[in-house]
């Protein structure tokens, strides 16, 4: 039923050369501001989110070891597409325990075709913790992937990107300079929004 099959290994961003990303795919790793206002400016506005997968399943042994779950634990876990121009441009994996999902977190079972990130960054309580980036296996070939552990209203969500080939083709040109939203971490910087 997933997209794609969780990797076990993951890097943080001063790790990161030892992946060998191209400076343009890099600054999708790395990017400091909102993701989706990003992906808009580029879109030049003709962007959606399509749900690929959404059902109730068990996480991964590794993002179970991420979130600090039981083991055998189940959470909701979400695969979309974010496209530009009708090009799926990023894939994305979000992984919402139960017990993320009570109190404010019930909005985030229904989100339908509406963007996680664009949800969760608006929220000032929301927190999340230093990117991690790592390569792994889709249909278009090896892709460059990125996740972020998230804590929303005090509550674990771990979401990840990976970044495909239409929107790497995109000349940066394209691309606007918008003024992004950006979320506190622990330590008070600043931080990308999530799909």
């Amino acid at each position: 039923m997933p997209v794609w099959n969780p990797p076990h290994h993951w890097f943080s961003p001063a790790q990161h050369w030892r992946l060998r990303a191209p400076a343009a795919t890099a600054s999708w790793l790395l990017e400091t501001g909102s993701l989706t206002t990003r992906l808009i400016g580029i879109a030049q506005g003709d962007f959606r989110v399509r749900v690929l997968a959404q059902y109730w399943g068990r996480p991964a042994p590794e993002e179970v070891r991420r979130l600090g779950l039981h083991p055998g634990r189940y959470a909701l876990i979400r695969e979309v597409e974010l496209l530009g121009r009708g090009e799926p441009w990023v894939r994305a994996r979000s992984v919402l325990p139960v017990g993320s999902l009570t109190g404010a977190g019930r909005r985030l079972r229904r989100l339908g075709n509406r963007s996680l990130g664009h949800l969760l960054f608006r929220d000032p309580t929301l927190r999340r913790g230093p990117i991690e980036i790592t390569r792994l296996q889709q249909p278009e070939g090896p892709v460059f992937a990125r996740r972020s552990h998230l804590v929303y209203h005090g509550q674990p969500l771990l979401v990840a990107e990976c970044f495909l080939p239409a929107l790497l083709a995109e000349p940066p040109s394209m691309e606007t300079a918008p003024q992004p939203q950006r979320a506190k971490t622990a330590r008070g910087s600043t931080s990308p929004e999530q799909a």
